[in-house]
């Protein structure tokens, strides 16, 4: 039987600007940071999720809870950036993303996985995650 290709991670494509980016020109770090967690909100609206009306309807969000990062190169000022989101790993109350943040000729400049939970705001909890909510990866 033959293999099923892999569905290709979801890609957000950001540009950098002076607001992020030190004197030099070169994004500081933080940004980074910011990229990948506007990639993941973009990538919860292409499945459908309106976040606001979400948490508005079931108190529940979603907040790091822990991040590994691999700085490998610098991007600079006016750069084009696709910032990729890869579900790795999906359990009762948390998501394992791989997350990677590439220059448009395809050089890697960040690499990163980052683990979201799934909190009850009114009491700052962890909570299951909907199963319908967040697809599993594939095996």
């Amino acid at each position: 039987m033959p293999e099923l290709a892999a569905e290709p991670p979801f890609s957000w494509k950001v540009r950098v600007y002076w607001e992020d980016t030190d004197a030099g020109g070169v994004v500081y770090h933080a940004g980074y940071l910011r990229f990948m967690e506007r990639a993941r909100s973009e990538w919860m609206r292409a499945l459908g999720v309106d976040q606001m009306a979400y948490k508005q309807a079931t108190g529940l969000a979603f907040m790091v809870r822990d991040m590994h990062i691999d700085f490998l190169r610098p991007a600079l000022l006016d750069d084009e950036l696709s910032v990729t989101v890869e579900v790795k790993e999906r359990r009762a109350a948390s998501i394992l993303f791989a997350q990677t943040i590439m220059k448009a000729d395809g050089k890697c400049l960040v690499r990163a996985s980052v683990r979201v939970a799934c909190v009850e705001l009114e009491r700052m909890r962890p909570a299951a995650i909907p199963p319908d909510l967040i697809p599993q990866p594939e095996a």
